[in-house]
């Protein structure tokens, strides 16, 4: 697959604790320079990145993130908040506690209330693949699908573990209706961002890509 086609799929993330103005900045510069489908970037940026960009790329940011131990109504709020600043895409964390205690019909309220709340923008729901079994990674590709998000995402890259071709091959597997995938974390090579897509993938969740176009 072609270079610039992969970077298409691309979500140009940049969640450092430490960014700064500036960061972000040359964060959306490459957004453009290079055709990703969004920048991916903290809140507080939101409406900063969204008046420099002028809608020339989306602008995702997080909720809940990275814990995604906080209640729904500050989700929500959050959620909000973002959308009224200029997000274009939520990605959101669940409640992985929710999650190991059995408690679908909460996480399925929460994904809806925050998906409620988008005002019909784009939402990921992020699972933190690398603290699940199989058995509760399903599960959550049962819960997304039923609920009105847009995708399901493996990770936040701030757990211990990002992506792997296995759990994208899982999610293929077990999403249904118009759920979508995205892999996120610790996509290093065009090599392997070219075998997410193939595995089912339609967005990517990295900065490394454009770090390699640059070089």
């Amino acid at each position: 697959m072609d270079r610039n086609k992969i970077l298409s799929y691309v979500d140009h993330t940049l969640l450092d604790r430490a960014a700064t103005e500036a960061d972000i900045k040359a964060i959306c510069d490459d957004g453009v320079r290079f055709g990703t489908a969004s920048v991916c970037i903290p809140p507080s940026y939101v409406g900063f990145a969204s008046k420099y960009l002028a809608g020339k790329v989306a602008v995702c940011t997080v909720v809940g993130f990275p814990n995604g131990y906080s209640t729904t109504a500050a989700k929500c709020a959050e959620t909000a908040e973002a959308v009224a600043n200029g997000a274009d895409e939520i990605d959101m964390v669940i409640n992985i506690g929710w999650l190991k205690d059995g408690k679908y019909d909460e996480l399925l309220s929460e994904i809806n209330a925050v998906k409620q709340a988008c005002d019909g923008k784009l939402l990921k729901v992020i699972i933190e693949t690398c603290v699940l079994s199989d058995e509760e990674k399903i599960k959550m590709c049962e819960i997304v699908s039923r609920s009105e998000a847009d995708f399901i995402k493996t990770s936040t890259g701030f757990a211990g573990g990002g992506a792997t071709f296995e759990d994208i091959e899982l999610f293929a597997k077990h999403v249904s209706g118009d759920t979508k995938i995205k892999a996120a974390g610790g996509i290093s090579s065009f090599e392997d961002a070219e075998k997410f897509i193939a595995l089912g993938a339609h967005r990517l969740g990295t900065s490394r890509l454009v770090k390699i176009m640059k070089q």
